[in-house]
């Protein structure tokens, strides 16, 4: 059968296939797309904890294989890069089971303007991202946001030159639910406590826009961050099934051998991941964010979706 020329052409799974055919036929208008944040949070560590099999007993720390040698031994290669993962439960309505970055829609309140805020003003924000302020500051509010309430980890601190060192605390729980219950709002949290939003410690990476085959789409901005010195990430549970810090190259092993599920976008960024080498290098590079929206053709009444981007489709 012939299949689309250009990018990396992936045949639409028959669960997006029907919808397909009704939007391309303008039977049915695509859905909008919501504005929302993606987080790769990004260590560096030798070894990786399993994709596969049951999660690790101790979520967000490493294995005693991964920690560094002991005084007076002699330095391995330098450290690779690891990112954070989580495996969204079968029953959620956007890509279930899929291994994914923290990351979700922008709230309303993300655009407060009262956030103590430290770093890229909102207008280099804007400019980055072709977002009016308001929107850049909701953009880089919701991957703080979003990154705390799916991993533990803020990107925050007492002052634009600290973060904070321990979130692990039961009154640091009570303020992640009470982000996710909607009872208080990110400004509202860190006005409380003290704390100064690090808009410094997160780099653009991509922004990536859902098909038009989905019923939910996004218009996802993605970020790339380090875990903060001190910080440690744990199961927070919710939306993910499983977490894990791992290599980018042994997850798109995994996807490749069909161990797990991941979607384009994903796969895209673990391979610009894999090429950085290091924590160093992934957040030095400069990276020119441009849309990217895969197209959906029909071939022989097929549909079929094309991966754009620079990068070579890794599955």
């Amino acid at each position: 059968m012939e299949v689309p020329s250009g990018g990396a052409a992936i045949r639409l799974p028959s669960a997006l296939a029907g919808h397909a055919r009704d939007v391309l036929a303008g039977r049915v208008p695509p859905a909008v797309p919501r504005d929302a944040a993606t987080v790769m949070l990004l260590r560096s560590e030798p070894l990786a904890e399993p994709l596969a099999g049951p999660p690790p007993p101790a979520a967000g720390r490493p294995p005693a294989a991964s920690r560094p040698p002991a005084a007076g031994q002699p330095a391995g290669p330098e450290p690779g890069i690891e990112v954070y993962m989580l495996r969204r439960k079968s029953s959620m309505a956007f890509a279930p089971g899929a291994f994914v970055f923290p990351g979700g829609s922008v709230d309303a309140r993300d655009a407060d303007e009262d956030v103590a805020w430290a770093g890229p003003d909102v207008a280099t924000w804007g400019r980055v991202f072709d977002a009016p302020d308001h929107l850049a500051r909701a953009l880089v509010c919701a991957a703080v946001r979003e990154t705390f309430e799916e991993s533990g980890v803020l990107l925050a601190g007492p002052s634009a030159e600290t973060v904070v060192a321990d979130t692990s605390g039961d009154d640091w729980e009570a303020d992640r639910n009470a982000l996710l219950d909607r009872s208080v709002s990110l400004a509202e949290l860190l006005a409380r406590r003290h704390l100064v939003l690090r808009a410094d410690l997160l780099r653009p990476w991509s922004r990536w826009i859902t098909p038009v085959a989905e019923k939910r789409r996004f218009d996802a901005r993605f970020f790339a961050a380090a875990l903060p010195p001190g910080q440690r990430t744990r199961d927070v549970g919710g939306e993910a099934a499983q977490v894990a810090w791992v290599r980018p190259a042994d997850a798109i092993a995994a996807g490749r051998n069909k161990e797990i599920v991941l979607w384009p976008p994903t796969a895209v960024t673990l391979a610009e991941l894999a090429s950085c080498g290091t924590v160093a290098a992934a957040l030095a590079v400069p990276r020119q964010v441009r849309p990217l929206l895969p197209e959906i053709t029909l071939t022989e009444g097929t549909p079929w979706l094309t991966v754009p981007g620079e990068q070579e489709y890794p599955l």
